[in-house]
């Protein structure tokens, strides 16, 4: 057996390969999980922005894209929706009887039809009936289009949630806002494209929900805290590791062009210059490097006026609808605000509970609708609030206790629509007379997602990535646009 001698190598190459490792270990030790997250300009973005519009653009000529931005404020654990925007009179009446058709075969043990404890009133022109519970949101209604046909597959939070944020029901599919990214880019080089707002790391999923699954790495969002506990509000530690104590933004920049120069020896070297794991890398740093100076004044809330401030009102919705505007403002692709942690609005034990929930959301979604309109972003902004499904008409009957709680529904569920090209002042579709199930224009998840990409001006059936062998959409090989709602 024959062992041939190392090549020799001179100073130069030397230096090259050890500069390369320091390079890939500065990556590891800058690169943490937020900027791996953060969003940079990418090709898609140019091609859209360009004279050629890019595969995915609808090509009728008659037709422009009404929308740039997306806020979701997403109201995780399942807002009931005959206790919030689609009244049930039959419910009413028939409170305490059993359910026509028998055992609805919920997830939980169920009893007997159980009717609203919470009163509706008719608002604005449209005169559409909202609940006591959302009572600026209802003073809004005229703006806002209220889907109450919204259905989606499995009454399980994470699958659910998995499918109202990624289009599928399994972990591991790129998310909405990493699609929109992807396809269009964003606005504002010195900002991710794509945020997350929540007091902690929301849902019992996490992560998956805002990941870029087999997309860039690039188009993943941005997690950033909105917890108002802490007495010293500090913008500059809301995003870890943007900001390097030991050296200016001067001398950053240089670090930063001696690493690009070695990496892209390196990459000579190696051939990775297909690597979009190491180009996200790339492009993550340099987003950091300019977020320094921008993310903390975007996310200092405080520089607005007393009145703005006073209109969204107090907590953690408040200032992630606040912030929302603030970034959508400065070119932020889509932004997402989570209600908290784990599953808040999950009202099995008693639907007296959303009445908290209610009163921390109502204000700030109100707010968010006339701030828009204020800073001349609502036409160009699409704002959609919902859950990952709704609950049962029926009372639960599992746990000891009060027995006043509603189960999981994923037949018939509410969800709201405004600005950015929605109709306002009118609702679609219905459940039956009880709030079970969808008996009128069936909206599925996919439908709702293929009407947010058509608004920004995306064909979701173009909109595709090709990996392990096949193409993938949002909408996987399912979704209409609803254009009955489209101003």
């Amino acid at each position: 057996m024959s062992c041939q001698k190392p090549k020799p190598i001179n100073r130069r190459e030397a230096l090259r390969c050890i500069g390369g490792g320091f390079a890939m270990m500065s990556f590891a030790s800058m690169v943490g999980e937020s900027l791996a997250q953060a969003e940079s300009l990418s090709p898609a973005a140019t091609a859209v922005d360009g004279s050629t519009p890019a595969p995915w653009m609808i090509k009728d000529p008659n037709f422009k894209p009404k929308a740039k931005h997306v806020i979701f404020l997403f109201m995780n654990g399942g807002l009931s929706q005959v206790d919030s925007f689609d009244p049930k009179p039959m419910l009413t009446k028939y409170d305490g009887h059993p359910m026509p058709g028998g055992d609805l075969g919920h997830e939980r043990k169920t009893g007997s039809l159980m009717k609203s404890p919470f009163t509706f009133r008719k608002y604005g022109k449209s005169g559409i009936e909202v609940s006591e519970l959302f009572p600026n949101v209802g003073e809004c209604i005229d703006d806002i289009c209220v889907v109450r046909s919204v259905y989606t597959e499995i009454p399980n939070h994470e699958p659910a949630l998995i499918m109202m944020n990624t289009g599928a029901n399994i972990i591991g599919r790129p998310s909405m806002g990493a699609w929109l990214t992807y396809g269009l880019g964003t606005q504002n080089k010195n900002l991710p494209g794509f945020v997350v707002l929540c007091p902690q790391v929301p849902t019992t999923v996490g992560p998956p929900l805002w990941s870029s699954g087999f997309l860039p790495p690039v188009n993943q969002a941005t997690y950033v805290s909105t917890d108002t506990s802490q007495k010293e509000f500090d913008p500059y530690k809301l995003i870890p590791n943007i900001h390097n104590d030991r050296f200016n933004i001067k001398q950053q920049r240089h670090e930063l062009d001696l690493i690009e120069k070695l990496d892209k020896l390196n990459m000579a070297e190696t051939h990775a210059q297909d690597d979009p794991q190491l180009e996200a890398t790339i492009g993550s740093m340099e987003t950091a490097y300019r977020m320094q100076t921008e993310a903390p004044d975007v996310f200092d809330v405080r520089k607005e006026s007393a009145a703005t401030i006073k209109m969204y009102g107090e907590g953690s919705t408040a200032r992630g609808c606040l912030t929302a505007a603030r970034l959508v403002e400065r070119g932020v692709r889509m932004v997402q605000v989570y209600y908290s942690q784990g599953d808040p609005w999950d009202a099995h034990f008693d639907i007296q509970a959303h009445r908290k929930n209610a009163k921390d959301s109502d204000q700030p979604f109100a707010a968010l609708v006339k701030d828009l309109k204020a800073r001349g972003l609502f036409d160009e902004t699409i704002i959609v609030c919902g859950s990952e499904f709704g609950r049962t008409p029926v009372v639960e009957l599992g746990g000891a206790g009060t027995h006043a709680g509603r189960d999981h529904n994923p037949h018939g569920f509410s969800m709201w629509l405004a600005g950015g090209g929605i109709k306002g002042g009118m609702t679609y579709g219905a459940t039956d007379d009880f709030g079970w199930k969808v008996v009128d224009k069936p909206v599925h998840v996919h439908d709702i997602h293929a009407t947010i990409l058509y608004l920004m001006g995306i064909d979701h059936t173009k909109l595709t990535y090709r990996s392990s062998g096949r193409d993938f959409r949002l909408t996987d090989v399912a979704g209409n646009v609803i254009h009955d709602i489209i101003a």
